[in-house]
C-alpha cells in the first residue's frame, strides 16, 4: 500500500516570514529577479485580507545523507513551490527589497484605504490622498503604535469615525494571522520521486525551474560551500546586467575574502549583449562541462549524494559533485575563456543579440569551447573555428530547439566517446547534405517573420562577408544591424498591395527583405523594382555628368551594382521585374540566400 509521502501543516503568515528570516525555509530567489507583476502582489494581499484561500507552498527537507562515520545528516527545508508568493509577502509586509527582471532593486508597496477597505499598488495619488495609507508594511512593524497612528489619520480625515478606522486597521493586521498550507515532503523520499513531484507541479505556470531547484539546493548546503557557489552565480549574473552593482557587492565582506570575488569582478567592465548569462545558463554549462550530462534533475540528485546504482545517499558523492560543479563554474566565469568564446561567436558574424535567438545553442557552444580548450588533440588555434562551425550548424538545423535535454546529453556522450572531430564529420554528413542546401534550406526560408533562424544565419553570413547594404558602398550590413538599420521590402509592400497582393504573409516574405538605409527606402517608396532599378542605372550611365545627383545610393558602375546584388543574394534580373514576377523572384532569392549561407558555412 502506498503511504502518504508528505505532511500537511498550517502556518500563519507571521510564522512563514519568521521561518524565512531564520533561514529554516531556504529561498534564495529573493535575491534574484522577481517575475510577478505588482498587481499580482496586490491580489495576493487582497485575498489574504478577505480570507480567501491562497494555495499551498511545498517544501522538501534534504534527504538523510550517510556520512563517513556512518551517521545521518539532516538538512534544511528547500522551497519546491510557492517562492513567488513568499517573496511577494516579504516585500509587501516585511519591507524586503527584491530584484526586478532588469536587476533593479525595488520594493513593491501596497496602499490601503481603511475607509473603503481597498488595496492598490502604490502610486503618486496614494501619497497625495490622505485617505490612503501609502504602504501597509507600516502597520506590521513591531513598534507600530495603533493609538498614535489612528489619531494622526483622523486628524487628516476629520470626517471619519475613529472606531471605524481602528476596526479597519485591525482587519488589515489580521493578515499576519492568516493561515497558509505547507506541504512538507518526506525527507525519506527518493530523489527521483521528488523530481517527479517537482515536474508535475511545474507542468503549468511560471514556477520553479530545475535551475531554481539546483540554486535552492546549493543555498541550503553551507557544509560543502554550496551557499558560496550560489553567490558566485548570482553576483556574476547581476554584474553582467548592472555593472554598478559591484559597489554593493564589495560590502559583502565574507564573499570578498573568497577567491571568487577577484575572479568575477572583470564582468562589470566588459559589457556586451551577445551572451548575458542568467543563473540557469551558468548551471547548465558548468554541469554539461564537468559532468558530461545534460539532465539538470541529475545534478539535484548528485548534490544530494545519490548513488545511482545503490539508490543510497552518500557524503562522498556530495563532496565529489560539488568539486566538479565548482570546476565548471570557475571555467565559465574565467575572463579569458569567456572573452575568447564571445570573439568566436562574433567572428561567425553574430555581432548583435538581434540575430541570436537560441540561448540553448549558445550554452552548448560555450560548453564545447571549454571542452575543446582542454582537448590535447585539438590545436588551440583551431578551437574557435570548430566552435563557430558547430554553433552555425546547430542554429541552422534547429538541433536544440525546445531545449531538449536528451539531445544535449546524446551529443555530449557522442563527443566524449568518438572525439569531436569524428562527431562533427558524422553530423555534417547526416544533416548538411546537398539536399539540405538545395531543398530544405530554401523551404525553411519560406517564412514571413524576421526572427526566422535561417534568415538570422543569412544576416550573419553577410556580416562575416563584410557585405555592403543594398545600393551602398561604405555602409555595411553590420552597420545597419548594430546601429539603426531595419529590414525593408525589395518589392515594396505598397506596390504589391496596389497590385492585388494584400495577404500579409505574402508581401512580408523574408525573401522579400533586405537591410536598407532608411533614406534609400524613402526614395524608392512604392516603385516597382524595374522602375527604381532603372533610375539607378540612369545614375550609373550619367555618372560622369556633373549635373547628375545620386538620389538612390552611391553605386557608380555596373560592376559595383552586380557585386552589390550578389552580396545581398538578389537575382541579377531584378531590374526587369514587376509584380508578375514576384513569385519567381521569391523562389530565385531563396536559392541564392541558401547558397550564400552554404558558402559561408564552408568558409568557417
Amino acid at each position: 500500500m502506498n503511504r502518504e509521502k508528505f505532511q500537511l501543516q498550517q502556518y500563519s503568515i507571521d510564522a512563514i516570514i519568521g521561518k524565512i528570516q531564520a533561514n529554516d525555509f531556504v529561498i534564495p530567489e529573493i535575491q534574484r529577479p522577481f517575475v510577478w507583476k505588482k498587481v499580482q502582489v496586490r491580489d495576493l494581499i487582497d485575498s489574504l485580507y478577505r480570507g480567501y484561500p491562497t494555495g499551498y507552498i511545498i517544501t522538501w527537507k534534504n534527504p538523510d545523507i550517510k556520512t563517513k562515520d556512518g551517521e545521518l545528516s539532516r538538512g534544511r527545508n528547500i522551497l519546491i513551490d510557492g517562492q513567488q508568493r513568499i517573496t511577494a509577502l516579504m516585500t509587501a509586509l516585511a519591507r524586503v527589497e527584491v530584484m526586478d527582471s532588469d536587476f533593479n532593486k525595488i520594493r513593491i508597496k501596497i496602499a490601503y484605504n481603511p475607509i473603503e477597505h481597498k488595496l492598490e499598488v502604490q502610486d503618486a495619488s496614494h501619497l497625495r490622498d490622505k485617505r490612503w495609507i501609502p504602504d501597509i508594511s507600516e502597520l506590521f512593524v513591531p513598534s507600530f503604535d495603533s493609538y498614535t497612528f489612528i489619531s494622526k489619520y483622523v486628524e487628516s480625515n476629520p470626517e471619519v469615525n475613529p472606531s471605524d478606522i481602528s476596526q479597519s486597521i485591525t482587519q488589515i493586521q489580521e493578515i499576519r494571522n492568516r493561515q497558509i498550507g505547507v506541504i512538507e515532503l518526506d525527507n525519506s523520499l527518493d530523489i527521483e520521486e521528488v523530481n517527479s513531484i517537482f515536474t508535475r507541479i511545474n507542468s503549468k505556470g511560471a514556477q520553479l525551474s530545475q535551475s531554481d531547484f539546483v540554486m535552492s539546493k546549493m543555498a541550503a548546503d553551507e557544509k560543502h560551500g554550496g551557499n558560496i557557489l550560489r553567490k558566485v552565480i548570482d553576483y556574476f549574473c547581476h554584474l553582467a546586467v548592472k555593472p554598478e552593482f559591484y559597489e554593493i557587492l564589495k560590502k559583502d565582506k565574507a564573499f570578498q575574502k573568497s577567491d571568487y570575488a577577484n575572479e568575477i569582478k572583470w564582468i562589470a567592465k566588459k559589457h556586451q549583449d551577445i551572451y548575458v548569462p542568467g543563473y540557469g545558463d551558468i548551471i547548465r554549462v558548468a554541469f554539461m562541462y564537468s559532468f558530461g550530462r545534460a539532465k539538470l534533475s541529475d545534478l539535484v540528485s548528485l548534490l544530494s549524494g545519490r548513488d545511482f546504482e545503490t539508490r543510497e545517499f552518500k557524503e562522498e558523492i556530495i563532496e565529489d559533485s560539488y568539486q566538479k560543479l565548482e570546476k565548471g563554474i570557475r571555467n565559465f566565469i574565467n575572463e579569458n575563456k569567456f572573452h575568447q568564446f564571445i570573439l568566436a561567436i562574433r567572428g561567425a558574424g553574430f555581432i548583435s543579440s538581434k540575430i541570436i535567438r537560441s540561448r540553448t545553442v549558445l550554452n552548448f557552444a560555450y560548453m564545447l569551447y571549454l571542452k575543446l580548450i582542454d582537448d590535447p588533440k585539438i590545436p588551440k588555434a583551431q578551437v574557435k573555428h570548430y566552435v563557430q562551425k558547430w554553433y552555425v550548424l546547430s542554429v541552422l538545423t534547429g538541433r536544440y530547439s525546445g531545449a531538449n535535454e536528451s539531445v544535449l546529453g546524446r551529443d555530449i556522450r557522442s563527443i566524449n566517446e568518438k572525439g569531436f572531430l569524428k562527431f562533427l564529420e558524422e553530423a555534417e554528413s547526416s544533416v548538411l547534405s546537398n539536399n539540405f542546401w538545395n531543398v530544405t534550406l530554401p523551404q525553411n526560408l519560406e517564412a514571413s517573420i524576421t526572427t526566422n533562424i535561417a534568415f538570422n544565419v543569412f544576416l550573419a553570413a553577410q556580416i562575416r562577408n563584410q557585405s555592403n547594404s543594398l545600393f551602398m558602398n561604405g555602409l555595411s550590413i553590420a552597420d545597419l544591424v548594430t546601429v539603426s538599420g531595419d529590414v525593408h521590402h525589395i518589392f515594396p509592400k505598397g506596390y504589391l498591395m496596389k497590385n492585388g497582393i494584400k495577404n500579409r504573409g505574402r508581401y512580408n516574405q523574408i525573401a522579400n527583405y533586405t537591410y536598407l538605409d532608411p533614406q534609400i527606402n524613402k526614395v524608392i517608396s512604392d516603385d516597382a523594382p524595374n522602375v527604381y532599378f532603372g533610375k539607378i542605372k540612369d545614375q550609373i550611365k550619367h555618372d560622369n555628368m556633373t549635373h547628375i545627383i545620386h538620389i538612390i545610393g552611391n553605386i557608380k558602375s555596373l560592376n559595383e551594382l552586380k557585386k552589390n546584388l550578389s552580396g545581398n543574394a538578389i537575382p541579377a534580373d531584378i531590374d526587369s521585374m514587376t509584380v508578375a514576377d514576384y513569385d519567381e523572384f521569391l523562389q530565385k532569392r531563396r536559392k541564392l540566400m541558401a547558397h550564400l549561407i552554404r558558402d559561408y558555412y564552408r568558409s568557417l
